[in-house]
């Protein structure tokens, strides 16, 4: 799992950052990333891609390992407004800049998960499936899930008619029964396709004002 940041470091790259993210696909919530800078004798057991690691209680153990022991870390989003204004791809790659912007010092080289990431200064591979290729892309990617499922969770307190507590935003069928039934919430990307135009008038729990 260290093979590529290895062979980086080899070539005289110290600062080595894993980038990834989730919730592309999701119909609510924002796009997260991570970014994760790993020392050199970082211990892989457990690391691997985050939808592998069988339940959130345990995504937890590993992710707080990470920030224990990662030189760094950065967990940041892109909101549902963002998205609809950049669009989803873009979005996800702002999302990644933002971890990259906020190391000091900078990275020196980026891992990126995926086929292709927008034009950066700083020298990047883009690794297909790299979440099971990369120990500190797969880092990033616990730590984005770790981040997002938790933030989905608390959301759901607040709307619980769409099963964010089980689907964290992902299009089901108790989500698509929430919208047909609720409509829109403030949470939700309006730039995808939600299956209805109504929009939320039920006062949610707690108080919170749409």
């Amino acid at each position: 799992m260290l093979h590529f940041e290895q062979q980086l470091w080899k070539q005289g790259f110290s600062r080595v950052m894993g980038l990834d993210e989730v919730g592309r696909g999701c119909l609510a919530g924002p796009v997260v990333a991570a970014g994760v800078i790993l020392p050199d004798d970082f211990n892989c057991a457990g690391i691997t891609d985050s939808k592998q690691i069988p339940t959130h209680a345990l995504r937890c153990q590993v992710a707080e390992r990470i920030r224990k022991e990662a030189v760094f870390y950065a967990v940041k989003e892109c909101s549902p407004q963002e998205i609809d204004t950049h669009n989803i791809l873009q979005a996800s790659f702002l999302a990644m800049q933002k971890c990259v912007e906020a190391a000091d010092p900078t990275p020196d080289f980026l891992l990126v998960d995926g086929n292709r990431f927008t034009a950066s200064l700083i020298p990047y591979e883009c690794v297909v499936k790299g979440d099971t290729r990369s120990a500190s892309i797969a880092a990033a990617s616990i730590l984005a899930k770790v981040y997002r499922d938790e933030l989905m969770y608390s959301m759901h307190q607040l709307y619980p008619w769409y099963g964010w507590d089980t689907n964290v935003g992902y299009p089901t069928r108790t989500h698509y029964a929430g919208l047909e039934a609720c409509g829109i919430s403030p949470l939700h990307r309006r730039s995808f396709r939600l299956r209805t135009d109504k929009v939320l008038t039920t006062a949610p729990r707690n108080g919170y004002e749409s």
